[in-house]
């Protein structure tokens, strides 16, 4: 059986350009929802940055591992407490990948938490809660 990861893909009518330029926004767009701080950088390959958010119960730290201008993001979790697993490091060695691309005349995003998959406890919580912050926070950046 093929593992399936969480990815969740939004089109709009702006360019590439504006694409990754919201994304890279992190504080802009991955917040409001749960008392969410950060520290440290965004945007930039090998830029490192903390999320913390829900009053402790989620805490993970991602690196840029690759950053092409307007086509791919790549965010490393080197760290993650999430408190409310059992395995509270189950984020560690995870990958969110951000791949933008144009399609049908449209830019689509395709965004994914390779390893935040159906199997692993956090899936029940986290897939929603990405969804959440995808939908109701990124979209309406880049629309």
């Amino acid at each position: 059986m093929e593992t399936k990861n969480f990815t969740y893909s939004i089109q709009t009518e702006k360019s590439p350009e504006h694409v990754f330029k919201a994304i890279r926004e992190v504080r802009s767009w991955w917040s409001g929802l749960y008392n969410e701080s950060f520290s440290g950088e965004t945007k930039e390959l090998n830029d490192e940055f903390s999320f913390r958010a829900g009053d402790g119960a989620h805490y993970s730290k991602q690196k840029l591992v690759e950053v092409i201008p307007n086509e791919r993001v790549v965010w490393l979790i080197t760290e993650s407490e999430l408190s409310f697993l059992e395995q509270k490091d189950e984020w560690v060695g995870t990958k969110i990948v951000f791949e933008i691309s144009e399609k049908d005349g449209k830019t689509e995003l395709v965004f994914t938490h390779q390893g935040l998959t159906p199997e692993i406890e956090c899936y029940d919580s986290c897939a929603p809660a990405w969804s959440m912050y995808l939908q109701e926070k990124l979209l309406p950046l880049i629309r």
